[in-house]
């Protein structure tokens, strides 16, 4: 599938990655709210309520496509606890002591999923300049459709659709 890339204006033949600028906890704001009680960038969101601080990181999410040897990814968003938030910050900007884990919810929901609690994840960093990887828990989850995508795939045919859904 050939597309323009939106960021960089060139020409690309792989998937294209579908990604999200904000966490749903902020998107959910209103416009006073935001700039009220969040602080966010392209790498991290923090919203501070006046009894509790929510932390999120941008990562992805990688879709098994299963007729396919590419993937569908997701750039999402997961939510840290402050001691997770702080450890991933202090390891963002080096190379070589970046490998950690972490427990975070994801709170990007996309299409054509529902949900209203958080899908708890493993937020895998490794050495270099990716963004983490989340891994969905399966233990408890297996009925949650994105979980149960996530580790049996899914075919072109549903990626191309999943695709053009958020390009309209």
């Amino acid at each position: 599938m050939k597309y323009t890339c939106s960021i960089c204006g060139k020409e690309h033949e792989e998937l294209p990655a579908i990604a999200w600028s904000s966490p749903a906890s902020y998107s959910e704001l209103a416009e006073d709210e935001k700039s009220k009680y969040g602080v966010i960038s392209d790498d991290y969101c923090v919203i501070t309520y006046p009894d509790q601080t929510d932390r999120f990181i941008r990562a992805v999410l990688y879709q098994r496509v299963i007729d396919n040897c590419q993937t569908l990814d997701y750039g999402v968003w997961v939510s840290l606890s402050e001691k997770s938030f702080e450890d991933y910050k202090n390891r963002y900007d080096t190379i070589d002591n970046r490998d950690a884990r972490y427990f975070g919810y994801l709170n990007t929901v996309p299409p054509p999923y529902e949900f209203h609690d958080g899908i708890k994840t493993d937020v895998v960093v490794s050495n270099g300049t990716n963004r983490p990887e989340i891994i969905p828990h399966q233990i408890d989850q297996m009925d949650i459709p994105l979980v149960r995508d996530y580790y049996n795939g899914i075919n072109t045919e549903e990626a191309l659709r999943r695709i053009a859904e958020i390009a309209d």
